[in-house]
């Protein structure tokens, strides 16, 4: 069955540094659009960035464009969220998470998603 691992989630001060990892398995990892999501405490989950399945598109929500970047070892099942310039507003748990089909291409609703991960608590500090 799908599996989503994900790490590397952790307390950082405002303006460090954080690098997500997501591990797949169960599926043909190289033939699906992925993403990252967050939820804030009282928040809905909300999108974060997405990549498509061999990482020739990305596309970033507006609040973390600049500052974060998704990319995929398809070799490794893995993708990654690097995140620097972390802001307190970023404080949430964070979703690695498969598209619904696959051979999409850019999705970015949490609608399009098939699979989550249990998610990876990062918290930024003033």
């Amino acid at each position: 069955q799908v599996q989503l691992v994900e790490s590397g989630g952790g307390l950082v001060q405002a303006g460090g540094s954080l690098r997500l990892s997501c591990a797949a398995s169960g599926f043909t990892f190289s033939t699906y659009t992925m993403g990252w999501f967050r939820q804030a405490p009282g928040k809905e989950r909300e999108f974060v960035a997405a990549i498509t399945r061999l990482g020739g598109s990305t596309v970033y929500a507006d609040s973390v464009k600049g500052r974060f970047t998704i990319s995929r070892d398809n070799a490794e099942n893995t993708v990654y969220l690097q995140m620097n310039g972390l802001k307190p507003e970023d404080t949430a748990v964070y979703y690695c998470a498969q598209d619904r089909a696959p051979y999409s291409g850019i999705r970015s609703t949490k609608f399009d998603m098939g699979n989550w991960g249990k998610g990876t608590l990062v918290t930024v500090s003033s």
